[in-house]
């Protein structure tokens, strides 16, 4: 059986609306009969995916997910600058080949870009139907493509258009996997499964009435607010699990060992540090985890979402929710025989253990 490592993380947020539904609502769930605030998997993803510490730690092993590309290719090639340079938002460089017309442009993006997917209705259209997540060997593929178009001054061939590739290094794809509904032998299942992260207490959802003023009105005519508006918030404090399939994370990563380690550092880092951005601006509502337990075995994999299944209302809710999920975990081991080879914790309630110690742990330095 492949090698499982799964992460418990306890994170207590003060009035927040990091998640919001279509109604600009915190998201909410019914467990056990009661209310809880919720943070879904998509959000927490993209929030890890798009951090810092995915930046610094992996680099140029990341790739970028848009219906743009076609969009980019266009200007790469009308502009003279290169795709990469568009991509990271460089766009006041010096062109490194010489330009061409937007109208030889436009088809020869439009065969580039369809190779990832269908593009939407119509003649100009660069825009491909479906998020496509481009590995970084694919774009410096396409940056290879529009350099020889555009130097030879003919259309893509079919062998140019032969863009997609198994061969993988994006750690985002790898772990949060990729699926191309036209190519589907270029998909990648993802690696590392997420849970929506769900609140171990009873929540209930309040409404926030608040004014803005106008600086220049001086209350002669008027004393009223220049605004007013109402948002929702909510606190609690959350259970988030995370299983990773190590095993295909790095039959996924190619079998490279050394970035398979990487990739399971900066994401269990990124877990614990960092929350997604919906109305930061408002609440602030930024937290480091209060507890993680990591466990690491062949064994299938369980959630202890259980031990919450009752709402919490102790007065020491955070130390409360440790104590359950260890009860809940030795009880488990106890019915079932060990549910992990080897386990780790940092408990910040209590102050032992340390975030370097888990990220030993979780990299291939520990075995």
């Amino acid at each position: 059986m492949s090698e499982f490592i799964q992460l418990h993380i306890l994170v207590s947020y003060p009035p927040s609306n990091l998640n919001r539904d279509d109604l600009g609502r915190p998201k909410t769930a019914t467990m056990g009969g009661t209310q809880r605030l919720r943070i879904s998997s998509q959000s927490l993803k993209r929030a890890w995916r798009t951090s810092d510490i995915f930046s610094e730690a992996l680099a140029d092993k990341l790739g970028v997910r848009t219906k743009e590309m076609g969009v980019l290719i266009q200007k790469s090639m009308t502009t003279g600058i290169f795709l990469n340079d568009l991509i990271s938002g460089k766009e006041k460089v010096t062109a490194v080949f010489t330009p061409v017309p937007s109208e030889i442009a436009l088809p020869w993006s439009r065969e580039i870009a369809g190779a990832f997917g269908k593009l939407k209705a119509g003649d100009t259209s660069l825009e491909i139907e479906q998020l496509a997540h481009f590995s970084p060997e694919e774009i410096a593929a396409i940056e290879q493509v529009i350099k020889k178009t555009v130097t030879s001054g003919a259309a893509p061939d079919e062998e140019d258009k032969k863009l997609l590739t198994r061969r993988l290094s994006g750690a985002d794809i790898a772990m949060f996997g990729r699926m191309l509904a036209g190519s589907p032998a270029y998909n990648f299942e993802a690696a590392v499964q997420v849970a929506h992260a769900i609140t171990v207490n009873e929540v209930a959802v309040e409404d926030d009435y608040f004014t803005a003023v106008d600086d220049l009105n001086r209350g002669e005519e008027d004393a009223g607010a220049g605004h007013l508006g109402e948002t929702e918030f909510a606190a609690g404090l959350f259970y988030l699990y995370l299983c990773v399939n190590r095993d295909l994370l790095k039959e996924n990563l190619g079998k490279d060992e050394a970035l398979t380690d990487k990739a399971l550092r900066a994401l269990t880092e990124a877990a614990v540090k960092v929350a997604p951005t919906g109305k930061q601006a408002s609440f602030a509502s930024r937290a480091y985890a209060s507890y993680l337990l990591v466990e690491r075995g062949s064994q299938q994999p369980r959630s202890l979402s259980v031990a919450y299944l009752t709402a919490l209302r102790d007065r020491d809710l955070l130390g409360t929710a440790i104590n359950s999920l260890k009860k809940t975990k030795e009880k488990m081991d106890n019915v079932y025989g060990p549910c992990s080879d080897a386990s780790c914790e940092m408990n910040a309630y209590t102050g032992e253990g340390t975030l370097n110690e888990v990220l030993d742990f979780v990299a291939d330095n520990h075995a």
